[in-house]
């Protein structure tokens, strides 16, 4: 399902009254099943529903992976579930632990601020390559989702899904496959950090003002001024981010 169908998708239930399906947290991911109509092998699909699951927050770190529990609900065997969580290990998303045995890892502070410069550098890529590429159409995306986290101003954790969705439409206007590859797998990683910065009060409309002056600068094809506050952008939702996790309480 491409990003347009599922922002439709998202304001039909919206148009209902209801509320999308929210992932249950740490580590309570829904039972799902296979599909027999895909073409993934067994081991593909585990692996991309676990990335899934990471990114909706069904997984919080330090949660542990039980293989037997995990082919349960899948429907699969163990096989797959140890294929997949070797790759995860290989991507740096679970590491083992002699007592608790693989888990999703615990961010440390370099980490964080690690992963933030180097979205920074990634986001701002990102836009100054959309201000280049993007279609009416793109940009015409983009000012539909700012507009939709009006409706959810009250609900951090909807908000940030629509945020998510807010930076794929741009990343996906930049027309560059590899840059995708790179933000996704980021983005796979920052789904393992807690809660979200919209939780801050004043955070929502801070946001939503930046991310209007970074549409603006694509609109207007301004390249250098989409990239400097696409970057500006993510340092301060960093700061954010830090204060959260390290500084409060």
């Amino acid at each position: 399902m491409n990003l347009r169908m599922r922002v439709s998708k998202a304001a039909s239930f919206k148009l209902a009254g209801k509320s999308p399906a929210k992932a249950k947290p740490s580590g309570k991911a829904p039972s799902a099943r296979m599909p027999q109509q895909d073409n993934l092998s067994r081991a593909d699909y585990v692996y991309q529903w676990l990335r899934e699951q990471m990114r909706s927050g069904g997984f919080a770190p330090g949660d542990r992976l039980r293989e037997v529990e995990l082919a349960a609900r899948l429907g699969v065997s163990r096989t797959p579930i140890r294929e997949a969580i070797r790759r995860l290990a290989s991507d740096g998303l679970v590491e083992g632990a002699p007592s608790r045995g693989v888990m999703f890892i615990e961010l440390d502070k370099q980490q964080v601020r690690d992963i933030y410069a180097l979205r920074a550098v990634l986001e701002g890529a990102a836009a100054r390559l959309a201000a280049q590429h993007a279609s009416e159409g793109e940009i015409a995306l983009m000012k539909e989702l700012v507009g939709n986290a009006e409706s959810v101003r009250n609900s951090p954790e909807a908000h940030g899904r629509n945020n998510r969705m807010l930076h794929q439409a741009i990343c996906e206007a930049a027309h560059n496959r590899y840059l995708m590859q790179a933000l996704t797998q980021l983005s796979d990683t920052l789904g393992l950090l807690p809660g979200t910065t919209f939780q801050v009060q004043g955070r929502p409309g801070e946001a939503r003002n930046e991310h209007l002056a970074i549409i603006a600068a694509i609109e207007r094809r301004d390249a250098d001024e989409a990239e400097r506050l696409a970057r500006q952008h993510i340092n301060l939702a960093g700061q954010v981010r830090f204060r959260m996790m390290f500084e409060n309480g």
